[in-house]
């Protein structure tokens, strides 16, 4: 046959680039297999929270966290911002489901945000500026070897190499604040949440719910309550697509009139402390009616 050595080493050569190339995929694939054997290995979301304290495990009735979380699609492994994390309610769940290959990042309000508050004085204000570095520094207490890593930053100051890196935003009772104040808090929040998030990445909102007969001006956030066409229009302004909605948190019992906050309710019972029949008969409504959305950025 003419030219045949050349022939054999170029088969030779091709054959050899494709078992190279075979190798490749089959040490990919076994990564990812591993990647997720350690993710599966894992406790389960409801083992979490199973063993979580008592008096954490006593709102579940009100906040659903279960159902919340498997709505929006958080897995072990995952990269989950949290917005207003806090003293950690949702974060040492989350901290433990995540695991070690997974990453929560904390966010807060923006620096300037914080003035608008009454409460807000020097010292808090003090307390505010190095909340990115005391927030994880906090959390560190909440984990142990197999939870997820924690970091933090504050909207609209998301460090450059943290953009498009998250599977997930959670936006949990956090919106209110965010559009009361005069200012473009809200906006710069949802861009932040966009940019943060990778391509298909998840957004997702649990808000308390005005009534769609409520006026526009008491459902403005002020007193805690925000009008589900609201979040949805300001959301999709954002370039994000509205996925769907859960019930799993609605209260109907939550049917406050115009001069009433959502504060009233439990936990805070701000107008009842001191009033025992009234406390009672707003435990008996229970927290409050909430909307619970999911977005996505588009992929």
């Amino acid at each position: 046959m003419p030219n045949s050595p050349r022939i054999f080493r170029s088969c030779k050569k091709t054959l050899s680039v494709l078992a190279c190339a075979g190798l490749l995929f089959a040490c990919a694939e076994s990564g990812q297999q591993q990647a997720a054997s350690a993710a599966a290995s894992g406790p389960t979301l409801a083992e979490v929270l199973d063993a979580q304290p008592e008096e954490v495990k006593a709102r579940y009735r009100y906040r659903h966290p279960q159902e919340t979380l498997s709505f929006f699609g958080i897995q072990p492994g995952m990269t989950v911002v949290e917005a207003l994390p806090g003293g950690g309610w949702y974060s040492k769940v989350l901290l433990n489901y995540l695991g070690a290959q997974g990453h929560l990042v904390g966010v807060n309000y923006a620096t300037d945000m914080w003035p608008n508050f009454g409460f807000a004085d020097e010292a808090f204000l003090q307390r505010m500026a190095t909340w990115t570095t005391d927030w994880p520094a906090q959390a560190e207490a909440w984990r142990d070897a197999n939870s997820a890593p924690v970091s933090a930053f504050v909207f609209g100051e998301l460090p450059p190499q943290q953009k498009g890196t998250a599977d997930a935003v959670l936006l949990i009772r956090a919106l209110h604040n965010l559009a009361r104040f005069e200012g473009d808090f809200l906006d710069e929040a949802i861009t932040t949440s966009y940019d943060v998030l990778k391509p298909g990445g998840i957004l997702g909102v649990v808000q308390h719910e005005a009534r769609a007969d409520m006026p526009d001006a008491w459902a403005n956030g002020s007193n805690g309550y925000l009008k589900r066409t609201f979040v949805i229009a300001r959301m999709e302004a954002a370039g994000f697509q509205f996925v769907g909605e859960s019930s799993v948190n609605q209260n109907d019992l939550d049917r406050p009139t115009e001069q009433d906050f959502v504060w009233r309710l439990p936990p805070s019972l701000r107008t009842s402390k001191d009033d025992a029949a009234l406390k009672a008969q707003l435990q008996a409504v229970g927290e409050s009616n909430r909307m619970t959305l999911k977005f996505k950025k588009p992929a």
